[in-house]
């Protein structure tokens, strides 16, 4: 289909963000069945972040596929296929993943239950990378981040309750299960089973709606596509480095001489970290000598001689990835005595609450998609957050969870409002604005305990919420015909939801949990940098003036 469509494609709109809670609703799970694994087979924190690891590392590599296929043959494969096809293969790969997940949970083996979720997400790469341009298309172009942002707010719902949902499945009802305690238990995995034959129930019922839907076009869009081998044979070069790395470091945890030192004695395993710490170095700087090498010679490079796509590409990857490790990692957090001692179905509030906070700024943001007077506007955007918020808590309330100590967090929810109307609906200075407030908030969080720290983490989500459309946005700005192109491999850059989680693992494996989140603080400075520095390069190309296009919600 054509993007010069002038009117939005409703009843398609809301049949696609379907596929945005499933996305939601399982990734928010892994912050709850993270401390469940750890406990149940005995993992230490890098190890348990591995579904992180296996989770995230299957958008990149779906996508990275994709890419390389595509400049083999030399043709858009997605666009060629239709983006309604790509979602429907894109379920059918998740409804095996969930089969898969069945059979892993009944075996009790962790490595399967990995392997499982990993395919359960390579599919979810699929529907990500044709949902996003689909949303995109169903109607005006310069209404594409609205309606991404209602299909975000979906997400976001299911971010909301999937950690409700799980630890319900998991641990029932009773609040302040010991996690220990349960997870030795021999039926403990047993609700895990039920819950994936609903998981893949709906991904197949999912799939037939796609399929069966007369009003959903097929959703391919008017491109040329340009083969960039340069980009390719870089990003298999790296790709093979962070495979060789990993392989060493997963190797390590079958020599028994390695778990009696480091795991039983807890010994502090620098090697592992400092190899951790070169998978980050190697997608960082192998990404930055692509865009050098580019700018010198375009030629088979493609979309990456751009330097706000590169360096946007670090944001998404870096967006992700403090989203991600500040929920995964909040588990173990919560259950240290200067935190509470929280364990079980009692930490699935704030986990909760976390990714609710993600679904109140991006309610926040869709408020455009129905085209209010200015004035009331303004008044929406005080009123629907906390209308959110309120959403938040009666998940919270009707899955008999105490909710009073996430009251006092309404108070967390003014400033992002405040944050709101100081970005003025521009990207860039939202993007920086909003980074500046997460790494206030991960500080305040290192340097304090108690409730104060753990609504200054949950905060996170706060700040998180509006980086994907505006950084997104920000690094397709002027690369015209290389968008789709671009899109993808912002797409790939999810990978940051499986690097830097177990980053944080193994550093607080190393130094404490609590001292390990200084990691955010440097992922949310670099994003507060992008949103300043990326004017600046568009400034270089003439093109400032279109970072002013748009909302950044």
């Amino acid at each position: 289909m054509s993007t010069n469509q002038t009117k939005t494609n409703y009843p398609a709109l809301y049949t696609l963000i379907t596929v945005f809670f499933f996305w939601g609703f399982i990734g928010a799970s892994n912050g709850v069945f993270i401390p469940f694994c750890k406990a149940k087979f005995g993992l230490d924190q890098f190890q348990s972040q591995l579904i992180d690891f296996a989770f995230y590392g299957a958008y990149y590599m779906g996508a990275l596929l994709l890419f390389i296929f595509s400049t083999l043959v030399k043709k858009d494969i997605l666009n060629s296929w239709g983006f309604k096809k790509g979602i429907i293969n894109g379920l059918l790969i998740s409804t095996l993943g969930a089969i898969l997940m069945i059979f892993a949970v009944k075996s009790g083996d962790y490595y399967l239950i990995l392997g499982a979720l990993f395919i359960v997400a390579l599919g979810f790469s699929l529907q990500q990378t044709s949902a996003q341009p689909f949303a995109a298309s169903l109607g005006e172009p310069h209404t594409a981040s609205n309606r991404l942002n209602l299909a975000g707010g979906v997400n976001s719902f299911g971010t909301t309750i999937g950690p409700i949902v799980v630890s319900l499945a998991l641990f029932g009802v009773a609040s302040g299960i010991n996690i220990e305690e349960f997870a030795q238990r021999p039926e403990s995995l047993d609700m895990m089973e039920i819950l994936y034959i609903f998981v893949g129930a709906l991904f197949l019922i999912s799939a037939g709606l796609f399929f069966f839907s007369k009003k959903l076009p097929s959703g391919k869009i008017e491109s040329v596509f340009e083969p960039a081998k340069k980009a390719m044979n870089t990003l298999i070069a790296i790709t093979v480095i962070l495979i060789a790395i990993f392989g060493y470091i997963f190797s390590r945890y079958e020599d028994p001489e390695f778990i009696t030192r480091f795991i039983e004695n807890k010994e502090k395993d620098f090697l592992g970290l400092g190899l951790t710490i070169a998978t980050l170095l190697v997608i960082v700087f192998g990404l930055l000598f692509a865009n050098s090498a580019a700018q010198k010679k375009p030629e088979g490079w493609g979309a990456m001689r751009y330097p706000q796509l590169v360096l946007g590409m670090l944001g998404i990857f870096t967006y992700v990835g403090v989203e991600v490790t500040i929920q995964s990692n909040l588990g173990e957090l919560l259950g240290t005595p200067e935190f509470g001692e929280l364990t079980g179905s009692a930490i699935a509030p704030f986990i909760s609450m976390y990714w609710g906070s993600l679904m109140i700024g991006r309610w926040a943001g869709a408020i455009t998609v129905f085209n209010p007077s200015n004035s009331m506007k303004k008044v929406l955007l005080i009123v629907v957050p906390y209308i959110a918020f309120g959403v938040v808590l009666l998940a919270n309330y009707v899955s008999g969870q105490d909710i009073t100590p996430l009251y006092a967090y309404a108070a967390i929810v003014l400033i992002q409002i405040v944050g709101f109307f100081m970005g003025q609906d521009h990207p860039a200075k939202t993007l920086m604005i909003f980074g500046l407030l997460g790494m206030t908030a991960m500080l305040i969080g290192l340097f304090t305990t108690g409730n104060v720290a753990i609504y200054a983490f949950m905060s996170g989500g706060l700040f998180c919420s509006i980086m994907w459309p505006s950084i997104f946005s920000l690094a397709i700005v002027g690369i015209g015909k290389y968008t789709s192109q671009g899109s993808a491999l912002l797409v790939m850059m999810i990978l940051g939801g499986g690097i830097i989680p177990p980053l944080q693992g193994k550093i607080s494996d190393i130094i404490g949990i609590h001292s390990s989140y200084f990691i955010p603080v440097l992922c949310f400075a670099y994003i507060a940098f992008y949103g300043w520095y990326v004017v600046k390069v568009l400034k270089k190309q003439g093109i400032a003036e279109e970072v002013e296009i748009g909302g950044a919600h």
